[in-house]
């Protein structure tokens, strides 16, 4: 397994999380890739998305059926901006790439707003730190598992 993805693993355990990492044969770096090797819906797909709000770096977990509304995020966060973070900021702030970002197992921990669409899906899916892996989980999970709020973050797709 991937280091990045062993991170997650073990951040996992610590929080006493359920679902464990699993290897897909294709990369997932999109919602739809991962429903698609999944079998699931692409809303039950919680994408890691890292934003820049105001020079700080946001984790929003957002259901694969939606976009985030960067504006309404900005409001919820109390920033002047929030924009769609850099690759290298990315890396930076997770140690992970883009495209398998999990919400846990950064360097730091990292505030987190997750998508209240998410908690319509028994479970969910999310990046295990590289492109290659997910982990089953629900919305209370990955809410206590982050410590993330919940908040209403984006539009339909």
């Amino acid at each position: 397994m991937h280091a990045n993805a062993e991170r997650v693993a073990k951040a996992l355990r610590e929080r006493g999380a359920s679902g464990e990492i699993i290897e897909l044969p294709d990369p997932a770096p999109t919602a739809r890739a991962a429903a698609d090797q999944l079998g699931c819906e692409v809303g039950a797909i919680a994408n890691s998305l890292v934003f820049d709000a105001d020079g700080a770096p946001l984790l929003v977990l957002t259901s694969g059926a939606h976009r985030v509304d960067t504006e309404k995020v900005a409001a919820l966060v109390g920033a002047r901006k929030v924009r769609r973070a850099a690759p290298e900021f990315v890396r930076q702030a997770t140690g992970q790439p883009i495209g398998g970002v999990a919400p846990l197992g950064h360097p730091a921990p990292i505030r987190t707003l997750v998508d209240v669409w998410l908690d319509k899906y028994d479970r969910v899916w999310a990046a295990g730190g590289h492109p290659h892996t997910v982990f089953p989980t629900s919305y209370e999970e990955l809410l206590r598992i982050t410590g993330g709020d919940p908040a209403d973050v984006g539009v339909d797709e």
